[in-house]
């Protein structure tokens, strides 16, 4: 086996279940005991402690079909509480980037660093270096895997998880044949192999990642695509997707979430749709961009079938791209006006916005001249509800009820995000002495 030490080297670092991890953080007393996170509206299981995992539960599970294993396991159970996990990760990431200067943010819970060609380093004791300096500083437990490509960097992080014998850390060099470690996973464990694409390979008796690197290219490109292929090169030690230091442009913006409860009434969606859209237009601005399009939709609960269903969607194009949350918002209610129908329970709401461009792309409009002043008073609301919250200024459409929003009764408290909400240390009271 090629020894990768001095050559181009990949690492992955993956926080160990963060949802869960984010919460243990704030309750030690809920280390190595059951528990899981659900999602918005407190629907489906979408992190699950190693000790969850143990009782058979899957990821995605509905909740209320394991509540009973739940009880009679003791297992504690949270809302998602997304500030918290967000503000935690950005805590990782800063400690990552503090250490290694090239560093590309994957998701909320990952990231892959790189060593240039030639740097020598002893990667066991610094994966374990790594690992331990995290743990320090954030709280959260990672594993951490390298290779000479990011596609083994994931499948050693995917060993480091499995193997609880490497300590969470696992390297590919010559003392790891990769023959042998390929020849253990299957190909619908490959970062970039889809569900439809590893169903494909199966039906044609292509089952491991060892088996697939043996296929000839010709095939694999006409199976897989050129994409598929880049794939199996880095399966096959050479390095064909590079970091990313910074995100790519996004091409759409969107938000979208289940309700409490039905809603019947259009004052209640429209509510919904103009918080939808109040948060999108945040986003918008934060990445310094516009839109020229918004689409809305509706929907009823497909599983009711008892019930009559409705789903529709309208989109609409602006005349001028903008990041204007009042303009943005009566664009989406008129959008909602054209698709609404008396007489059903509706389920989900959301809207998408793209047709993105740059915050200082101006088409002008042929009878309107752009107003300076909207674009001062949206830095103004940013700037408020980022120091106080982010519905300390908010647009009178998304009303003050909002019986229609999503349950979230086992939310933990923002404890990183709110000043009312920080956690509190209470010191012990002093030692008594009594003297004789």
């Amino acid at each position: 086996m090629k020894q990768f030490y001095g050559e181009k080297t990949f690492g992955l670092i993956d926080c160990n279940n963060f949802y869960v991890s984010c919460e243990r953080l704030f309750r030690p007393d809920l280390a190595n005991k059951p528990v899981v996170v659900l999602s918005n509206n407190d629907g489906c299981i979408i992190a699950r402690s190693n000790e969850v995992k143990k009782l058979g539960i899957s990821m995605g599970a509905p909740y209320f079909k394991h509540k009973a294993l739940i009880r009679k396991y003791n297992v504690t159970v949270f809302s998602s509480n997304y500030p918290l996990y967000g503000d935690i990760s950005q805590r990782v990431m800063d400690v990552l980037m503090q250490m290694e200067p090239e560093v590309e943010v994957y998701s909320i819970d990952e990231a892959f660093i790189t060593f240039p060609k030639g740097k020598y380093l002893d990667l066991e004791n610094y994966a374990g270096f790594l690992k331990n300096t995290v743990q320090r500083d954030t709280g959260i437990p990672v594993s951490i895997g390298f290779g000479p490509t990011k596609t083994l960097a994931k499948i050693a992080t995917w060993f480091a998880k499995k193997k609880s014998s490497t300590d969470s850390t696992f390297v590919m060099n010559d003392q790891h044949h990769l023959e042998t470690l390929l020849a253990g996973v299957d190909v619908s464990d490959i970062w970039g192999i889809g569900r439809r694409y590893a169903d494909r390979l199966k039906k044609q008796g292509v089952h491991t990642a060892l088996a697939l690197i043996q296929c000839n290219d010709t095939w694999i490109k006409k199976q897989l695509t050129i994409a598929g292929l880049r794939t199996v090169m880095e399966l096959r030690g050479i390095p064909c997707i590079s970091l990313e230091k910074a995100p790519p442009v996004k091409k759409s913006i969107g938000t979208s979430r289940s309700f409490g409860q039905p809603v019947h009434a259009l004052s209640a969606l429209q509510e919904a749709v103009a918080t939808y859209t109040t948060q999108a237009a945040f986003k918008l601005r934060s990445r310094g961009l516009k839109a020229s399009i918004i689409h809305v939709f509706i929907r009823t609960n497909s599983f009711r079938k008892e019930q009559a269903q409705y789903c529709n969607s309208k989109t609409l194009t602006l005349s001028e791209s903008s990041s204007h949350t009042a303009t943005l918002i009566k664009a989406a209610l008129t959008s909602l006006k054209a698709i609404y129908q008396p007489g059903y329970h509706y389920q989900k709401a959301g809207i998408l916005l793209s047709g993105l461009v740059p915050e200082n792309y101006e088409q002008l409009h042929l009878f309107n001249a752009p107003d300076p002043s909207s674009i001062s008073l949206m830095e103004a609301v940013d700037t408020i509800n980022k120091r106080w919250g982010r519905d300390t200024i908010q647009s009178g459409a998304v009303g003050l009820i909002r019986d229609w929003c999503h349950r979230q009764l086992e939310k933990s408290p923002a404890y990183t995000t709110r000043w009312s909400e920080l956690p509190i240390v209470k010191a012990a009271p002093p030692e008594t002495f009594s003297v004789a």
